[in-house]
């Protein structure tokens, strides 16, 4: 339909941009293949009884090139917007902000920066959990993806243990996947916050004079316009920005509890878990992409890690790692993102 997100625009320039590493598709990423169902067999079950949570079966395993990562988190986007992308044209037509030919226009414009930010991200992400999509046929559901060249090159760059790397890396992402098919709740929840997000997003009488003024009291008190949230929450509404409020809380949780899980099995069983733990801590903190990382709100990803890691164990110092089920009980024992600096405070409410 003409009015819907070019997506193969957006396909196109994350290829582009994600371009390859010299060792894809050797004999090196070949071998990597075979190991990381074994890899995530075993990282499955030690998570299970790390954390108290289980999952059915086990999950497919993939290792996939980066533009076989852009490719599916495009589908995954796509499939996301599908319910709202003909109402968001039609509001901005109906609001006579914007006529058609620029609206249309607006479309490809979202589509080239989707792309964007894939393509780069695509460089550097090392593993995935994919969600089973409702209603999708075409997707591979309950599937843990690593992309290949981004592994062998970290691991040629830093010098990693190949196999010590990847099953520290397997572990992250079974715990992702216990998260979602451990929690009946989670995955239905996450993906509601996500369509509710697009779904708000409408056109505001007043939003260039709101942006003026917000410009003019941030270079008043010396911090930057562009916050954690980059521009999406610049342009955000009032409810929008509770909605990615909620986001970043529920992500931080996940994250921090994932990267803990992964530390303390690495620890018990990787003799370079360390070391590969703060290398890559030291990555999210490169200086050369935080301007991108704050333009496109993956600032506000980075972070995830570290306050959710804070709060995770903060949870644990105060009141024992048990005390972290309470979270996964209902939608609303998961901590705000207030409470995510604070757990004493979320201690306090659901404990």
């Amino acid at each position: 339909m003409s009015g819907r997100i070019p997506w193969s625009v957006t396909a196109r320039i994350a290829g582009r941009m994600a371009g390859r590493y010299p060792l894809g598709g050797t004999y090196h990423e070949r071998l990597l293949r075979s190991q990381a169902p074994e890899f995530v067999d075993r990282a499955g079950r030690l998570v299970m009884e790390e954390t108290g949570l289980t999952g059915p079966g086990v999950p497919q395993v993939a290792v996939v090139s980066r533009s076989d990562w852009a490719e599916r988190n495009v589908r995954f986007f796509s499939k996301i917007l599908e319910p709202t992308e003909d109402r968001l044209t039609e509001r901005f037509q109906e609001s006579g902000l914007v006529g058609r030919s620029a609206a249309l226009a607006s479309q490809r414009l979202v589509a080239a920066e989707m792309g964007a930010v894939l393509g780069f991200m695509a460089r550097r992400v090392l593993g995935q959990y994919e969600l089973v999509l409702p209603a999708d046929e075409d997707n591979d559901g309950d599937t843990v993806y690593l992309v290949g060249e981004n592994v062998l090159s970290l691991e040629r760059t830093h010098q990693f243990r190949p196999l010590e790397f990847r099953f520290w890396l397997a572990l992250h992402e079974c715990t992702h996947r216990l998260q979602f098919v451990g929690i009946p709740w989670m995955q239905g929840y996450f993906l509601e916050l996500v369509q509710e997000l697009v779904a708000t997003a409408q056109p505001e009488p007043g939003r260039l004079g709101r942006l003026v003024a917000e410009a003019r009291a941030a270079a008043a008190e010396g911090r930057p316009l562009v916050g954690e949230t980059g521009l999406l929450g610049l342009f955000a509404s009032d409810d929008q920005r509770s909605l990615l409020d909620r986001v970043q809380a529920l992500m931080s949780f996940l994250e921090g509890h994932g990267h803990v899980v992964m530390d303390r099995i690495g620890g018990r069983v990787l003799v370079t878990q360390q070391r590969m733990s703060d290398t890559l801590k030291q990555r999210r903190k490169d200086p050369r992409t935080a301007a991108f990382y704050r333009l496109t709100g993956l600032e506000m990803k980075m972070r995830q890690y570290e306050l959710g890691e804070r709060f995770v164990l903060g949870v644990e110092k105060r009141a024992g790692w048990s005390a972290l089920d309470h979270a996964w009980q209902s939608p609303e024992h998961l901590p705000t993102l207030d409470e995510i600096e604070h757990p004493e405070r979320w201690l306090a409410r659901v404990a």
